[in-house]
């Protein structure tokens, strides 16, 4: 079973005891590509370095609502260029922890969208207590490539998301017991979801509370499946090529 790891943070300190050794057992574990996602100047620069080592493992870059102050546009556009830079974020709105003023969180996220459009790179969307302003935002501008990651929605602002030609990325929130998620799942057209840890953080039932990683991707793609009724195979392999298409990678395996 070939698994697509479309978002995670192994750049962060949770994984500094034993970040190799977690990359290598997802190598064995039929992880065949990951995506390691910037959010700030230092997160960013993990990222590549990671990207850089490890054949199989690619990066975004971005600047998180939570860090609007410090973004730079031409730190981002730069780093953009890195041949193994795959998408613009995450990058997005944060009305939950409001962590940095409305207007400003709107500023950037907008010049992100068009910093993405200019570099013919998808985007990986952040959306948490604001979904009616993230879609509005982007439908000023019409960008081709966006994946809404660890989607937050319900059915109507998934069909509104998916009407756009857009995708959903799914982590193990779907698990969570009081998860309102199982009817998106059951609606997602099965070449317009992908699925992700977003780890260290949203480790699934039965983790909770648990540093996450992508060796749980499984947890993930077990719910899905019996929620779609498929089989974990076939929802890791849809999952695997929409992933794959949408970040621009060749199948080497």
């Amino acid at each position: 079973m070939k698994i697509f790891e479309s978002h995670t943070h192994l750049d962060l300190p949770d994984f500094n005891p034993d970040r190799q050794d977690i990359i290598a057992k997802c190598r064995k574990n039929g992880i065949e590509y990951m995506i390691n996602v910037g959010v700030d100047k230092s997160t960013i620069e993990a990222s590549l370095r990671l990207a850089d080592k490890y054949d199989f493992i690619y990066a975004a870059v971005g600047f998180h609502p939570h860090d609007a102050a410090s973004y730079d546009r031409e730190f981002v556009k730069a780093k953009a260029r890195h041949q193994k830079v795959v998408a613009i974020g995450e990058c997005g709105l944060d009305f939950y922890r409001n962590l940095s003023p409305v207007d400003l969180q709107k500023q950037v996220f907008a010049d992100q969208i068009e910093l993405a459009m200019e570099l013919n790179l998808p985007l990986i969307i952040h959306d948490r207590d604001a979904h009616e302003e993230c879609l509005e935002i982007l439908s000023r501008y019409h960008p081709p490539q966006v994946v809404f990651h660890c989607f937050s929605g319900d059915v109507a602002f998934a069909e509104r998301v998916l009407n756009k030609g857009w995708f959903i990325s799914f982590t193990g929130v779907v698990t969570y017991k009081n998860s309102q998620l199982s009817d998106v799942v059951r609606i997602v057209p099965q070449d317009r979801f992908f699925i992700e840890t977003d780890s260290p953080y949203l480790s699934p039932v039965p983790l909770r509370g648990k540093r996450n990683s992508p060796l749980n991707l499984r947890y993930v793609i077990e719910k899905i499946s019996e929620i779609r009724g498929l089989p974990p195979v076939r929802i890791a392999q849809c999952s695997y090529e929409n992933a794959r298409q949408f970040f621009g990678i060749n199948d080497q395996s």
